[in-house]
């Protein structure tokens, strides 16, 4: 009986890959214009990270989380996101002392235990980016606006941006007891898992996506209108920093997230074409996690992307690279002359395929349209003699001759 993968771990096949290469590159493109820097964050960490940062009543760590006791009896996790682990490096390799101000981004696998679907794996992949030690709402913008610059540089329009506050440990509880005595007349219509959370996490039933909490949140209180002066006037100059660079938005009071270390700015980029899992990139302001991680008392802000989703977006464009030159050499000594060439070539930085099998040049011209290669040379025992052979533009439709000096060719195809 054959093995197969682990359900929720997808493979990621040639012809898929380049899109998923396309994107980290724009990401990286987009991002250092940015000012940021990347950094490579462990897949494993000890438990209590997530469950410190993220917080013990989120769906993360009560449900999802691919934790374990090591054989040293370590308790720990596979990463279920990257902001805490990258906030761990940043305080434990005292990052601030250089400082304060850190502009980071990283890309790789995250792990939650979880129902797959479309978009939505056990093992899926994020694109993210993090800025510490700035408390002015440009920041908040310049986040959003790199955001959208990145979808825009891909080419998509179809994400837009939502925005909200979730206010400050001022504020928000005020409204969470708002909230509360509005939804505890309600609470028989809520489904289990608010239920469960009425206590610890009610802001979460304004998002649940079950029914009975859509119909039972009708006529919620708006965190927006019990922001303190100070959330309320950084909200209001983050829309305008936005307004003033012309990165157009909408104002979602119903956005929570589902993590509690977010403060102030939280935002959604959402598409209507992936069905349920209609957010795309996710984040928000974060100002007290790194001091709640033992770090100095420093605000923070960040996002990040999943990129299974960034590639269903992208289903209808093609990525596959195509070859420089495909070689068809006919006879051993023809093939020799072409492992020669393709060599010699490929030093110089063109991409060239050959056969390897000695079939004849109609199963290697087949072979090389396949490859969709730019151009074919064509090397038989009559070349050979001539020391020249015939170099067909594949998208033009026309050749010429050319000798077997590798400069020449690799001129011609380049």
């Amino acid at each position: 009986m054959a093995i197969t993968g682990v359900k929720g771990f997808n493979d990621i096949l040639p012809g898929e890959v380049e899109k998923w290469q396309h994107i980290e590159a724009a990401a990286r493109r987009v991002f250092e214009l940015y000012g940021f820097a990347e950094i490579r964050i462990p897949i494993l960490e000890k438990t209590e990270l997530f469950c410190r940062s993220i917080g013990d009543a989120t769906d993360i760590v009560e449900k999802e989380m691919y934790s374990f006791v090591d054989k040293g009896e370590n308790a720990v996790t596979m990463r279920p996101e990257g902001t805490a682990s990258v906030m761990r490096a940043f305080i434990e390799h005292k990052l601030y002392a250089t400082d304060p101000v850190a502009k980071l981004y990283y890309m790789g696998p995250m792990f939650r235990y979880e129902r797959p679907q479309k978009g939505r794996y056990r093992q899926f992949h994020q694109i993210g980016a993090e800025v510490t030690g700035v408390t002015d709402p440009k920041v908040d913008a310049q986040v959003l606006t790199m955001l959208c610059h990145f979808f825009a540089e891909l080419g998509l329009t179809e994400p837009t941006l939502q925005i909200n506050s979730l206010g400050c440990p001022e504020c928000r509880p005020v409204y969470r007891k708002a909230l509360k005595d509005f939804l505890r007349a309600r609470i028989d219509r809520l489904c289990d898992d608010c239920k469960r959370r009425f206590e610890t996490n009610p802001l979460r039933a304004l998002d649940c996506k079950s029914t009975g909490c859509k119909e039972a949140t009708i006529g919620a209180p708006s965190v927006l209108d019990h922001l303190c002066a100070g959330c309320d006037a950084h909200f209001a100059a983050v829309r305008g920093y936005l307004e003033s660079v012309g990165t157009t938005y909408a104002i979602n009071p119903r956005m929570v997230r589902g993590l509690d270390y977010y403060t102030r700015t939280t935002f959604e980029l959402v598409t209507g074409l992936l069905g349920a899992q209609s957010a795309v990139a996710a984040g928000g302001r974060y100002d007290g996690l790194i001091s709640d991680l033992g770090g100095p008392q420093l605000p923070g802000i960040g996002f990040a992307m999943g990129v299974e989703r960034v590639a269903l977006l992208l289903a209808e464009k093609e990525f596959k690279k195509r070859p420089d030159l495909f070689i068809a050499a006919l006879g051993e000594p023809a093939q020799a002359e072409a492992f020669r060439l393709m060599t010699g070539l490929q030093r110089r930085g063109v991409s060239v395929e050959i056969d390897y099998e000695g079939k004849s040049l109609k199963s290697q011209m087949r072979r090389s349209d396949k490859f969709k290669a730019r151009f074919t040379l064509i090397i038989g025992e009559d070349e050979l003699a001539k020391g020249r052979g015939a170099l067909k533009n594949m998208d033009a439709g026309t050749q010429e001759e050319v000798s077997f000096a590798v400069e020449e060719i690799g001129e011609r195809v380049v």
